[in-house]
């Protein structure tokens, strides 16, 4: 199974992860894997960033291999899950929202990273659902909106991103309060609600791995 590279540490002295999510051009996954990211997400559950699963394995076709390519899902069952990730050709599956632990080992089988995504308020160890990363989200997950990203510094174990009103401008500041292992994005690097803008995607890898060796 595909794993991520073991974290370094404090997020101020090893090489920050860095997801970019809710992909839907060529383009755009394109000019994240040039900015270097770590992980691309297709949403394949209900959103205005939504792609089908077979626009999802058009997409993920052109990720190379040390790119992480990921299926986003919120409340779907198990059985669908594993139906859409199978067609999507993707690497690793999310879960997000309030997903029960019977449903990431209803997918442990399929041999892809499991990736739990929630409120800060949910459990913060990465693994408690035999995931292999964990996604901490605002408390209104999905919102796009800033938080308190130093309410959770020091709780959260493992390998686990910081979500939530990120952008190139505040990610820095982000990964200085709450000291993640990655971190995560989608509306941040955003132009309009849903359409991704590539100078952004960029700067915004810039300043998590300037944030990362500052």
């Amino acid at each position: 199974m595909p794993r991520p590279p073991e974290p370094g540490g404090a997020a101020t002295l090893h090489r920050v992860y860095v997801k970019i999510c809710g992909l839907r051009e060529p383009g755009h996954v394109a000019a994240a894997v040039e900015a270097g990211a770590d992980a691309v997400g297709f949403v394949l559950t209900r959103s205005s960033r939504r792609v089908t699963p077979e626009r999802a394995r058009e997409l993920a076709a052109a990720v190379p291999p040390h790119v992480l390519t990921v299926a986003v899902f919120a409340g779907e069952s198990p059985e669908q899950m594993r139906e859409d990730a199978l067609a999507s050709g993707v690497r690793a599956v999310q879960l997000h929202g309030d997903h029960p632990h019977e449903d990431f080992t209803a997918l442990r089988d399929l041999g892809l990273t499991l990736v739990r995504a929630g409120a800060a308020g949910v459990d913060l160890r990465c693994g408690a659902f035999d995931e292999d990363l964990l996604i901490v989200d605002a408390p209104r997950p999905g919102s796009g909106e800033p938080w308190d990203w130093a309410a959770v510094r020091g709780r959260p174990s493992g390998r686990w991103m910081l979500a939530g009103g990120l952008d190139p401008a505040n990610v820095a500041g982000a990964i200085a309060a709450a000291r993640p292992w990655g971190v995560d994005v989608s509306s941040g690097v955003e132009s309009a609600p849903g359409v991704k803008d590539a100078g952004r995607i960029g700067e915004f890898v810039a300043a998590a791995r300037g944030a990362a060796t500052g």
